[in-house]
This record gives structure tokens, C-alpha cells and sequence, in this order.
């Protein structure tokens, strides 16, 4: 049978593959612990550059010591590097996070706001940490691009695309806004546990027969690499990172 023949209906079969694989909402597909809105933006900044068990591993300590903006924006940075000093990249981000609390606590009343361009102001977020926030924590659209969702969206034929800006705007209208953000984080899990960076587990791959990039014989043979429509360079008022 022959498979999706656009980048759109793919994305539309590989999300409902994945959804069977890992179903559940954005909250029950997000790895990293977290109680609420604030805990979790704090994960997300920390989790640049590491993983979520090891992040998992410091913050039932860090928000035991610093459990709500004040207390984080208060917080001494020689003792806040020591806590998160597993994660990596300490010095950043504590600066990071005593920056986003001060930031809460001086113009949210100390809450996390759910808007894009409120989130993106806060001092080491960017539009991931932003959209995983907001799919999250809020249950709003908001599709994180990370170098599992790059990759991921490249060997698909999703996109051409290397900017995570630019994937997140080919891949938004491809799901309706409501799913983005489970998408992205099927990609993600899908990502880690299968179609890894140096050594793509196709022969175990739920999506070998429409994926283009498949190493499995006569996968490529099943599905028309359908050429993408090349995007002119354009301009974003946001950056878009690979870190928070």
C-alpha cells in the first residue's frame, strides 16, 4: 500500500503512529518531574545540555530549597550553583534561573505567564523552554523544536529546514494546534529511544515503510520523497535557539 505522498499527510501518519506508541497528553508525554507551572519552566531551563533523569535527580532538592519564585529569586547563586551543579553549564544557569524568578516575581506576581511573548522575555527562555511550557503546563499550542524534533523532522521529509524556528512554522499546520505539542514530544521520546542520533533503530522503527531516511530494505521504494517547497529566508522577532 502506497504511503503518504506529501510532507503534511506524513506528519499526520507519523503522529498517529507515535500516538499509539506514546499516547497520553502533552503532561503524561513530558519526562521531566515537575508539580506545576513554575517547577516545570525550571526543569526546562536546567535540562539544556543534560538529561531528564538527571534533571529529575536535582530538583526535588532544588525546589525543597527554593520552592516558588520569591524564594528563587532570593536565592544565593554560590548556593544554587551547588545544587545544580550535576546538570552542567551551572554558572549560566543559575544566572538563568534567578534571572526568569526575579522576572516572575518583580512583573507576574510571582506566576508564570502563559503567553508566548510574556515567556520569551523571562531571562534564559527561549521559544522551546516557551512551547514546552505552554503545551505542558497550560495546554496551549506550542510545538518545542530540540535536536531530537531537527533530526527527527529532517529524516521524515518534514521539513528542509535547520532553524528551529522555521521547522516549527513548516511543522504547525501540518497537526491540528491542539496536538502540537504532543507531537513534538512523541518526536522526542521516538527520538531517544528509537531513531537516535548515531544509530537509528530502523528494523525496530513503526515508521520505516514512510520514512524516507529508513535504512530498512525497500522502505525508500514505498513512499515518494515528495520535494518540499523551499522557504525564502526570513526574519523572526524571537530567536530561536537550541538551548531553553
Amino acid at each position: 500500500m502506497a504511503g503518504p505522498r506529501t510532507p503534511a499527510g506524513r506528519a499526520r501518519e507519523v503522529h498517529r503512529r507515535l500516538g499509539l506508541e506514546h499516547p497520553g497528553s502533552a503532561a503524561e508525554l513530558c519526562e521531566l518531574d515537575h508539580r506545576n507551572s513554575f517547577e516545570l519552566l525550571a526543569a526546562t531551563i536546567l535540562s539544556a545540555q543534560s538529561t531528564d533523569r538527571t534533571i529529575n535527580s536535582v530538583t526535588p532538592a532544588l525546589f525543597a530549597r527554593y520552592p516558588d519564585a520569591f524564594a528563587l529569586a532570593g536565592a544565593d547563586p554560590a548556593e544554587l550553583q551547588d545544587v545544580i551543579r550535576p546538570t552542567g553549564f551551572f554558572n549560566a544557569k543559575s544566572r538563568s534561573l534567578i534571572g526568569m524568578a526575579s522576572a516572575l516575581a518583580e512583573r507576574f506576581g510571582g506566576e508564570v505567564p502563559h503567553r508566548m511573548a510574556d515567556l520569551v522575555q523571562l531571562p534564559g527562555v527561549g521559544r522551546k523552554t516557551a512551547n514546552v511550557v505552554r503545551s505542558v503546563a497550560f495546554g496551549q499550542p506550542g510545538l518545542a523544536v530540540d535536536t531530537h524534533v531537527l533530526r527527527l523532522s529532517k529524516r521524515l521529509g518534514l521539513t528542509r529546514e535547520g532553524d528551529p524556528v522555521k521547522v516549527e512554522a513548516d511543522l504547525n499546520p501540518m497537526v491540528p494546534a491542539g496536538e502540537r505539542g504532543m507531537l513534538s514530544l512523541r518526536l522526542i521520546l521516538h527520538g531517544r529511544r528509537v531513531c537516535t542520533a548515531r544509530s537509528p533503530a530502523c528494523h525496530a522503527c513503526v515508521l520505516a515503510d514512510i520514512c524516507p531516511s529508513s535504512q530498512v530494505g525497500g522502505a525508500r521504494a514505498a513512499i515518494p520523497h515528495t520535494t518540499l517547497t523551499s522557504r525564502a529566508p526570513r526574519r523572526s522577532s524571537t530567536p530561536g535557539t537550541m538551548g531553553p
